[in-house]
């Protein structure tokens, strides 16, 4: 988070240097800091600064898709004439295990249609989630840890 504050800063430099403070030049900025900070942390052994972001637009992209699956999903079976869904609540074995890491895996299964997550366990080791089909909760689990789980701790670890 640190570096992309710096990054940022960077760029609003580079809009203060050349003069002209349009969204494509800061755009310009934000690129040019961005290879400039991963120039230097590779000099100095530290991991990559645009691997990071790759990893996070790589999380989005994968949300997008789940987004628009999900909704198709929806749609089809709120719009068949016989609505075959059996919803149903089950657990989640959670492998993150920092707060921020677990909030942003609830918050994306909940942002999903067909998903809501319930609630998180004192252990914080069991996330329970509410499926709108809960016939094969097992292909859900497998989903979530191979989808969001994985791009989660890929991005942030």
């Amino acid at each position: 988070m640190i570096l992309f504050i710096f990054n940022l800063l960077l760029a609003i430099v580079w809009v203060a240097i050349t003069g002209s403070a349009s969204f494509l030049n800061l755009l310009f900025g934000f690129v040019l800091a961005a290879v400039a900070l991963s120039i230097v942390r590779a000099s100095y052994g530290g991991g990559l600064y645009l691997g990071r972001v790759r990893k996070i637009v790589s999380l989005l992209l994968l949300f997008l898709s789940e987004l628009a699956k999900s909704a198709w999903a929806v749609a089809v079976a709120v719009m068949s004439p016989k609505m075959d869904v059996k919803p149903g609540i089950f657990a989640f074995p959670l492998t993150v295990d920092r707060d921020f890491e677990i909030t942003l895996l609830a918050n994306l299964i909940t942002l999903t249609p067909g998903t809501l997550s319930v609630d998180v366990s004192n252990d914080r080791k069991i996330l329970y989630v509410h499926a709108l089909d809960c016939s094969d909760p097992e292909a859900i689990r497998r989903s979530i840890a191979d989808g969001f789980e994985r791009r989660i701790m890929e991005a942030f670890r």
